[in-house]
């Protein structure tokens, strides 16, 4: 297996030196072997299509134009972890602004004593799950994507976040220290 992660590399450095080289065939085959991983990131994170979609969409052209800061001997899949990752983060901060207003509007919608907690609790347990993992802080959402949905280990993951081993075990411990809280008020709730 290892000879095939290896082939699969090298294929992925000549391809990006092509790319780099400005051959749009070389980064066409580059977004077809990498664009399921990178919606599925974004998807993750962000728990809706069409923000996936757009983190996806904005993560390749970030790729298009910045193909020439990637160097031989790093890993490629982990740089285009690292850009998935910071357009994820970025989207959440531009998203937080906005925020208090779509609050605000919900609450001018939705009928007396009807809350988005209860729409929440009569949603399925997959629905649920996706919600609390898309509620979670952004540093503790990003290493349960990069955990659970790619299966990275916590040292893939510390290079891709720029942070120790450590803090990614910390981060990852309280990520289900969270949901085992709001997992469980939904058993409750259920019951």
């Amino acid at each position: 297996m290892v000879l095939h992660e290896d082939a699969r590399e090298e294929s992925d450095v000549q391809i990006i030196e092509a790319c780099q080289q400005g051959d749009s065939d070389a980064f066409a085959c580059l977004f077809e072997q990498h664009r399921d991983k990178v919606y599925s990131i974004a998807l993750r994170f962000s728990g809706d299509p069409a923000t996936a979609l757009d983190l996806a969409q904005d993560v390749f052209v970030k790729l298009l134009t910045r193909i020439q800061d990637f160097r031989r001997g790093a890993r490629f899949e982990t740089w285009l972890y690292r850009v998935v990752v910071n357009a994820c983060l970025d989207h959440q901060k531009r998203k937080r602004r906005f925020l208090p207003f779509l609050e605000e509007a919900l609450d001018s919608v939705l009928p007396a004593g009807e809350t988005a907690l209860s729409d929440l609790l009569r949603e399925e347990a997959q629905d649920y799950v996706r919600e609390a993992v898309a509620k979670l802080p952004p540093r503790h959402r990003m290493v349960v994507v990069l955990r659970y949905t790619e299966d990275l280990s916590y040292e893939e993951i510390a290079d891709v976040l720029g942070c120790s081993r450590g803090t990614v075990a910390s981060r990852l411990n309280r990520a289900h220290k969270i949901l085992e809280r709001r997992l469980k008020r939904f058993g409750n709730a259920r019951a």
